[in-house]
């Protein structure tokens, strides 16, 4: 937890919003991935990339 909230402090001080919607579709993207690694599903997800 204490990334995260560094994180923002950074967003906040450094005044970098947009980054917060490029790294929250990383993290969801990223549990998809790690979600369906072993189902029928991984294959047309990698597809995608």
């Amino acid at each position: 937890m204490s990334f995260i909230k560094e994180f923002w402090e950074f967003l906040r001080v450094r005044k970098k919003y947009w980054l917060l919607p490029i790294i929250i579709v990383l993290f969801i993207f990223g549990g998809l991935i790690v979600l369906t690694q072993g189902s029928a599903v991984a294959p047309f997800i990698y597809t995608i990339f």
